[in-house]
């Protein structure tokens, strides 16, 4: 509960991400497996390669468009801190974007949310409709490229070592820390997302009925649809 109290107390997400890893590194206790034989194969070469071309893109991005530069970097950034899939994101993405920086309100970025259930990668598609937003069609190509870069240098730079890292007490550690941390930050998302929300006995009545049927495990892309359809007739 420590995550939501910091974060309606002004602190950084990223800051409450970064003390759940050094909480769960004290607090935590874990027993580390035995870590394999198996010889490291690491190409630096190959791996340089990928990290030099998204540098260098920035530094040209940052003469050309000041705007696009910062996009791309607020994307690196928030999917450098998602840990545990594309929901981590959303805290992050509601802090920079909605309270730090005002791109856009609460409502809108749920819109967002909202539009991306209906495609692949609901969540973290967020940032194409941000980019969007805030810079059309270049926006929203650069957004989505930049929201999955950090990953896919991470898969590539942490593949040969991976079997240690799961060997090793603090990582396992901070990992289950960290992770523990977003449900207190979804919560947080929860709240203020519902305090966006114009509320009368027709919402909460669909609220409740969408709450009900993902119970039953009902695809949330149905839901989705579903809710969109009803809205166009009673709101």
């Amino acid at each position: 509960m420590a995550a939501p109290i910091l974060l309606s107390a002004g602190i950084s997400p990223f800051v409450v991400i970064l003390g759940a890893a050094l909480a769960g590194i004290i607090f935590i206790r874990g027993t580390s497996a035995v870590p394999t034989s198996t010889k490291i194969r690491y190409n630096f070469k190959e791996f340089s390669a990928f990290l030099i071309t998204p540098l260098v893109l920035l530094v040209v991005l940052y003469f050309i468009d000041l705007k696009l530069f910062n996009l791309a970097v607020l994307m690196m950034k928030i999917d450098l801190f998602a840990f545990g899939g594309g929901f981590a994101s959303v805290p992050l993405m509601l802090h920079e974007i909605v309270d730090v920086r005002g791109w856009m309100d609460s409502k809108t970025f749920m819109d967002g949310i909202a539009l991306g259930q209906v495609t692949p990668g609901p969540i973290v598609i967020t940032s194409t409709f941000v980019g969007y937003v805030l810079c059309g069609l270049p926006g929203a190509i650069l957004a989505t490229v930049a929201i999955f870069t950090p990953s896919f240098l991470l898969v590539i730079a942490v593949t040969p070592v991976f079997e240690r890292l799961k060997a090793s007490t603090n990582f396992t550690c901070a990992t289950k820390g960290i992770l523990a941390s977003f449900v207190g930050l979804l919560f947080f998302v929860t709240v203020k997302f519902g305090l966006a929300v114009p509320w009368d006995v027709l919402r909460g009545l669909l609220l409740c009925a969408a709450f009900a049927v993902l119970l039953r495990k009902v695809d949330i892309l149905y839901v989705v649809l579903i809710s969109a359809g009803v809205s166009l007739f009673i709101f």
